[in-house]
């Protein structure tokens, strides 16, 4: 394949590639397991400038580097919210002990 006066395929040509011999794969999986699978190998699209300078003789290890990629930084955002409920309850527990030993002050009194 020539493309753009290339000898070789980019990432993303090599990437589809890889997509469609994945095919009959995808088709056996349940709808929403084919969603998923769509959304990891999204993952790798998103990623493919950094995977086409790699330049790996097997284009697996970077997609599946890329999906590794996006999942770490999901599970990054989801501790942060997980901290941040974390926090919101703590704060509700306090409340809850100020509320039950009688020492909260009502509302008119905090604002006024």
């Amino acid at each position: 394949m020539n493309t753009m006066g290339r000898t070789n395929p980019t990432f993303r040509d090599v990437l589809r590639s890889v997509a469609d011999r994945w095919q009959p794969f995808r088709r056996a999986l349940r709808y929403e397991d084919q969603q998923r699978f769509d959304r990891l190998l999204g993952h790798a699209r998103t990623h493919a400038d950094a995977a086409g300078n790699l330049n790996h003789q097997s284009p697996i290890v970077p997609i599946l580097l890329a999906i590794v990629l996006a999942q770490e930084r999901r599970i990054d955002e989801l501790e942060e919210r997980c901290d941040g409920l974390e926090a919101r309850i703590d704060d509700l527990g306090g409340r809850y002990d100020e509320i039950s030993a009688g020492t909260e002050t009502s509302p008119h009194e905090r604002t006024g």
